[in-house]
């Protein structure tokens, strides 16, 4: 036995261990062994796998080994039993009893080996019989984890053609302009490829409205009525119960009928597959899905690849959906004023260039009206601008419920509001003008906070052909005629009524712009009048008057333009080209050394200026760049604009006294309450208005007036400069009454440089 196992330890010795295998397969290409901490499910089943297989193959060739070194030894124990049979039977045959005698012992050895031999091949036989059920359960084993992973696969692995088709549905699937305004259509495109990947029955999209639920259905195949009917009625309820709407709500169905497929037949077993629209989808709720109906549920690959599908699909049509609704309010709104729902500027154009040509063609007359608030932005300041935009919503209301539906109202502006009245005259667009003026005027308006108003409007009249027959000529006449009612105290109706008016409109325009250009290219200028002491006619300051030069180098004086500059905001850039120019003509005296060095400069200021846009802070730095005294420097605002604005005066008041300039009150007298004034603000100067003074030897009004200014000036230590002295008479008559300063054509002309010229 002790020399039976040393052989087969010898054998077993060559035989390929479990540590070989497994070092050998680690030496193996792995796709994700190694790769992370912990192996995946595949990854650890190809490991038990290929250490099963390795365990087999060593119990085997352990058996392999174990055999061969038995059978060697039963080969040579077998000879050994030959030999000593051969040596027994040649004893036998010489009848020698000693000798047979003495073969006992051998016989008994043969007979103990072949006992031996009997044992060994029955070990061999057992160690057979255990290898082979080891291996059977291994074998077991590695089949039930084969079928598992078969079973696990084939839930997730799709066909290769099942996903070729997938594809080409996808690639059909491409958002354009068309598909979103024809999304309906875009999805029975879809539907008739999706078709050829399952063919299903029904499909149906659900949207939540506002009303109620939409219900869209495409029928895949010739449907009878009583298929519909099922299909209505159960996708309907369904739909209502899964977007979470009551289930009375009201159902607006949609069928199509698309022609791919079979008849499909009644008493059908219908099932669905939904996908909701996606939460992010604004103010969109819904779904979409298939139903179908077949004798066999779907299989796990063709519920993969309707799911994948129905996922794209529900982005497209949610999508186009939210887009084309989009398109809709933006259409809408490219027309339509947001705040009060009328036609905007853009639609009434279109509407009034339509209705020239259609009034041309039929030789119809038709109106147009302009309407503006009056003091509209004192609501805004007052109750708040929701409040505006209801006063606006609500005016909006009064137009359209005063017009006929062949009528267009619209919004063109912040508190502007326009009418096209068709086949309506001037009389009847009068008519109508003052039935809306009366209807708002008559309208009370409430505030957030409760409180009642009430608003007017001033309203222009423009008619076609007798007005205009152009748009350009029809909207300057409308817009003429709503300021003309505005001049005439608001609350009121005008009708254009005179070429002169759109005359001067367009002369006035034309003159804003030519001295727009003027100031650009420095050809408004100041011309310097003397202003001299009354009493010994030595010079005391020039005022600063401004000239317009043509390019051919003829001057306009200011009172030809200066309405103009006024209305179109040119005032600023005015002040500052008369600011530069005369500091500098003053520097440039200084610097020469000359007597009109000393003398002061006047100079008028637009009532702009007064609301703080820093006139002053400029004038200041460009004293103190040119070296230029403050105290010489005078700035006038006429009495009008000074008064405006009692607040803000006083403020420019103190600032300008605060750089060190004076100020003075220019054409004084002719307001209302100019001694209110002259308690009220604090002048350096005071400018008696022309007009008084050139009547003073004629008239003892204005004689008394202005000896009365003097002397009340004098009272309180203002200095008055006297205007419009045209004459030596008028001259003597201001020095007996006292009047410090004097200016005028007798005195001085206006001159294009600073330089003294007095009269003899």
């Amino acid at each position: 036995m002790s020399h039976l196992s040393h052989d087969c330890m010898d054998a077993g010795g060559t035989t390929p261990r479990m540590e070989e295998v497994e070092q050998r397969t680690e030496q193996l290409p792995r796709a994700t062994h190694g790769a992370v901490a912990e192996p995946t499910h595949l990854e650890a089943l190809r490991l038990r796998i290929i250490s099963q297989i390795a365990e087999i193959l060593e119990n085997q060739t352990h058996t392999q080994r174990y055999a061969t070194g038995l059978s060697e030894l039963n080969h040579n124990m077998h000879q050994e039993i030959v030999s000593k049979l051969v040596a027994a039977m040649a004893t036998m045959a010489t009848d020698d009893s000693a000798a047979m005698i003495a073969m006992i012992p051998t016989i008994s050895q043969v007979i103990d080996t072949c006992s031996r031999l009997d044992q060994s091949l029955d070990l061999l036989f057992q160690q057979r019989s255990q290898q082979w059920a080891s291996s059977d359960q291994h074998i077991q084993n590695l089949m039930i984890e084969f079928n598992q992973t078969l079973l696990e696969l084939s839930s997730v692995l799709i066909e290769k053609d099942l996903l070729e088709r997938q594809s080409r549905v996808l690639e059909r699937i491409i958002l354009s302009h068309e598909h979103i305004s024809q999304w309906k259509e875009f999805v029975q495109e879809i539907l008739a490829d999706f078709y050829a990947i399952f063919p299903f029955n029904f499909f149906y999209i659900a949207f939540a409205e506002a009303n109620g639920l939409s219900l869209y259905l495409y029928y895949l195949g010739q449907c009878p009525d009583e298929v519909r009917a099922q299909a209505r009625g159960l996708l309907s309820q369904q739909m209502l119960q899964s977007i979470g709407l009551p289930p009375d709500s009201a159902v607006d169905i949609e069928e199509f009928n698309i022609h791919c497929g079979a008849e499909i037949k009644t008493d059908l077993n219908i099932r669905m597959i939904s996908v909701p629209v996606p939460d992010h989808a604004p103010n969109l709720a819904g779904l979409l899905g298939v139903a179908y109906a077949a004798e066999n549920n779907l299989s796990a690959q063709e519920a993969s690849v309707i799911r994948a599908i129905l996922a794209v699909m529900v982005m497209v049509v949610g999508s186009s959906k939210v887009l084309s609704r989009t398109l809709l309010e933006l259409e809408y709104y490219a027309v339509h004023d947001p705040l009060t729902g009328l036609h905007n500027r853009r639609q009434f154009n279109d509407i009034l260039h339509y209705e020239i040509g259609r009034s041309e063609r039929h030789k119809h007359e038709f109106s147009v009206l302009m309407l503006d608030l009056d003091d509209f932005k004192d609501i805004n300041d007052s109750y708040g601008h929701p409040t505006g935009d209801t006063s606006l919503c609500a005016i909006a209301t009064a137009l359209l419920e005063h017009t006929r539906n062949g009528d267009l109202c619209a919004r063109i502006g912040g508190d502007e509001f326009a009418i096209i009245l068709t086949e309506t005259g001037p009389e009847g667009a009068r008519v109508v003008a003052e039935n809306v003026s009366h209807a708002l005027r008559e309208m009370a308006i409430t505030s957030a906070q409760g409180n009642r108003f009430h608003l007017t409007v001033s309203i222009g009249v423009s008619s076609y052909p007798i007005d205009g027959q152009t748009i350009d000529t029809l909207l300057e006449g409308v817009d003429a005629a709503m300021y003309k009612a505005k001049d005439m105290g608001k609350d009121s109706v005008c009708t254009f009524d005179a070429t002169e008016t759109r005359v001067s409109i367009r002369e006035t325009r034309d003159n804003a712009e030519n001295l727009r250009e003027a100031l650009k290219e420095g050809r408004i200028v100041p011309y310097y009048q003397s202003i001299v002491n009354c009493q010994s006619g030595e010079l005391f300051a020039f005022e600063t008057l401004a000239r317009l030069k043509s390019p051919t180098g003829e001057t306009t004086s200011a009172a030809m333009f200066i309405e103009t500059i006024d209305k179109y905001g040119l005032a600023r850039e005015l002040d500052l080209a008369m600011i530069n120019n005369s500091f500098a003509a003053k520097r440039a005296c200084m610097d020469a050394n000359r007597p009109e060095a000393n003398a002061k400069i006047f100079i008028n200021l637009s009532v702009q200026e007064i609301q703080g846009r820093g006139i002053l802070g400029y004038a200041e730095e460009l004293c103190q760049k040119l070296e230029l005294p403050p105290e010489s420097i005078v700035f006038e605002l006429l009495e009008r604009d000074a008064i405006g604005d009692m607040t803000n005066m006083r403020r420019f008041l103190t600032n300008l006294r605060r750089k060190g300039f004076a100020f003075a009150l220019d054409d004084f007298g002719t307001g209302y309450n100019s001694f209110h004034y002259l308690r009220e603000l604090r002048f350096e100067y005071v400018k008696i208005d022309g007009a008084f003074v050139r009547n003073i030897l004629t008239s003892k009004v204005d004689y008394a007036l202005v000896h009365n200014l003097s002397r009340l000036c004098q009272d309180i230590d203002i200095l008055t400069v006297a205007e419009f002295v045209e004459n030596q008479e008028i001259w003597e008559a201001l020095k007996d009454m006292g009047i410090n300063y004097a200016q005028g054509y007798h005195i001085s002309m206006p001159l294009p440089e600073m330089k003294q010229t007095l009269r003899p």
